[in-house]
């Protein structure tokens, strides 16, 4: 029988012979960290291998990882050089992710070959993040699927997924205009039902359009983003768009892209209430703590001044350095 007893009270599935159930099927990290997806063999059958791969949504096709027989291992694919084996013991088949990217987010399986049988466990690696509707200058519903797949990347972020989306309505990210998202399709959150949204009839939720044509149907964006690796900081002037990519380059730092400000919004609570310069010409600041003589609005947020004349000499500049 194995080393590996279950505690008393947790009846073995069925279906696994070789593979322990995940007591935790999603792994929680950020961008950034060193995540580790739990594969643990019950026994070590003759001429085996584990096969590690990932389950790629938009095309449902399945990227392989890493394959190992216990002794000798391959790498494959583009995390290639990120990952390794976690080998703590001789029955540890786990996965070890370094260096967590964005992309690195969604569904894992650890399979186990044995000739003729095989199993496979599903995890899934979950990015702490933030949800954040992106447009362009020139106004809404101005891109298709393949240019907001590139805006949200120029902003330090990707298109968030539907669970992404849905947890950010749940946090209470409420918008109007429609967005694509990961998988092609266009959603957006509503918490208050509203005349210009729908309707007041309609229910509180994630509105669907559905799968839409990548290439011909226009829409705004909602992009992901998560913990940084670095620093936004704001720099205090009357600068135009030229002064201020500028001003952060002779501190050694680059003008602070728009989801290089959410994030530090998001997890380090950067709270200002300067209007500031980014990246992508517009002006923006982050609100943690509301306040009367900050927008007036109730809930923090990363405020908007939308797109000024890049001429205009009336704002500050946020800075990123890595």
């Amino acid at each position: 029988s194995s080393i590996f007893q279950r505690p008393t009270g947790t009846p073995a599935p069925l279906h696994l012979q070789y593979l322990l159930e995940p007591l935790h099927p999603t792994v929680h990290t950020q961008r950034g960290a060193t995540a580790t997806l739990p594969c643990v063999l019950r026994t070590l059958p003759h001429n085996y291998r584990v096969k590690w791969s990932k389950v790629e949504p938009a095309n449902y096709r399945e990227n392989i990882i890493i394959i190992t027989n216990g002794l000798y291992h391959k790498n494959y694919g583009p995390l290639s050089p990120r990952v390794r084996l976690r080998h703590s013991h001789r029955y540890d088949a786990s996965l070890t992710i370094t260096n967590v990217a964005l992309e690195d987010e969604g569904r894992y399986r650890c399979q186990l070959v044995n000739g003729l049988e095989d199993e496979s466990i599903s995890l899934t690696l979950h990015l702490e993040g933030v949800v954040f509707p992106y447009q362009p200058s020139n106004g809404r519903y101005k891109f298709n699927y393949h240019e907001a797949k590139r805006a949200c990347e120029q902003q330090d972020s990707r298109l968030a997924t539907y669970q992404q989306l849905y947890k950010a309505w749940t946090e209470g990210l409420d918008w109007c205009n429609a967005g694509w998202i990961l998988d092609g399709t266009v959603h957006y959150p509503i918490i208050n039902s509203r005349e210009p949204c729908g309707g007041r009839l309609l229910l509180p939720g994630v509105r669907t359009y559905g799968a839409r044509d990548k290439q011909k149907d226009r829409f705004d964006a909602f992009c992901f983003t998560s913990a940084l690796q670095g620093q936004v900081y704001f720099i205090r002037g009357h600068l135009n768009f030229k002064e201020a990519g500028q001003a952060c380059r002779n501190h050694g730092a680059a003008i602070a892209k728009v989801g290089q400000l959410y994030s530090a919004w998001k997890f380090s609570q950067l709270d200002r209430c300067d209007g500031g310069w980014l990246a992508d010409g517009s002006v923006r600041y982050p609100i943690t703590t509301p306040r009367e003589r900050c927008g007036g609005l109730p809930d923090p947020g990363v405020r908007s001044f939308g797109f000024p004349s890049k001429e205009m000499r009336t704002y500050g500049t946020y800075c990123f350095v890595g």
